[in-house]
């Protein structure tokens, strides 16, 4: 089930909930336990959660959390699913509607697929300054990674309409080996 949260309310759909274990698995080695505390403690420092990839444009913060879902992947099908948890906060100063969304989806073979659509979730929220909206959606691959990367197109309230960038996150699952370059 997916949720979705604007202003203090809350609704519940039919993504299933996203698991908070580790979605990269056990360390492969002691150099992983040591790599992985360290991006942990960095994460920390800079007020940001491990695993949560953010960007802001005018004003606009978006910040996304992916998580592997072991119990609806099959990967002896070659079906790998995650849930990804969004929050869009509008630190501007006018209010603002999201009224559509653009996904570039890339697997871990090179194929690109690419979605649009109208709004998030069946929603076009309205952000008025200081407001937040969350959701949790999900995308499944052929493949054990992936990225996503995309862009919100919002509609300011004088009328103007700009794009506010979805950072790059991937999507890393224990059944692909996480190689450092």
């Amino acid at each position: 089930m997916w949720t979705a949260t604007l202003e203090g309310t809350k609704r519940k759909h039919r993504l299933g909930r996203p698991r908070l274990d580790n979605p990269k698995g056990p360390p492969d080695s002691a150099l992983g336990t040591r790599l992985s505390r360290c991006s942990t403690l960095l994460a920390v420092r800079m007020g940001v959660e491990a695993g949560m990839y953010r960007t802001i444009t005018r004003g606009i913060a978006v910040s996304v959390e992916p998580s592997f879902l072991q119990d609806e992947s099959k990967p002896q099908e070659r079906y790998f699913m995650w849930a990804y948890r969004v929050r869009i906060e509008n630190n501007g100063t006018e209010t603002v509607q999201l009224r559509a969304r653009y996904w570039r989806i890339t697997d871990a073979g090179g194929r690109v697929q690419e979605v649009r659509g109208e709004g998030v979730v069946g929603e076009q929220p309205v952000l008025a300054p200081g407001k937040a909206f969350e959701y949790t959606s999900g995308c499944p691959l052929p493949t054990p990674s992936g990225i996503m990367v995309g862009s919100y197109r919002m509609v300011a309230a004088s009328g103007e309409s700009f794009d506010v960038a979805i950072p790059a996150f991937s999507l890393d699952s224990p059944h692909e080996a996480v190689r450092l370059n």
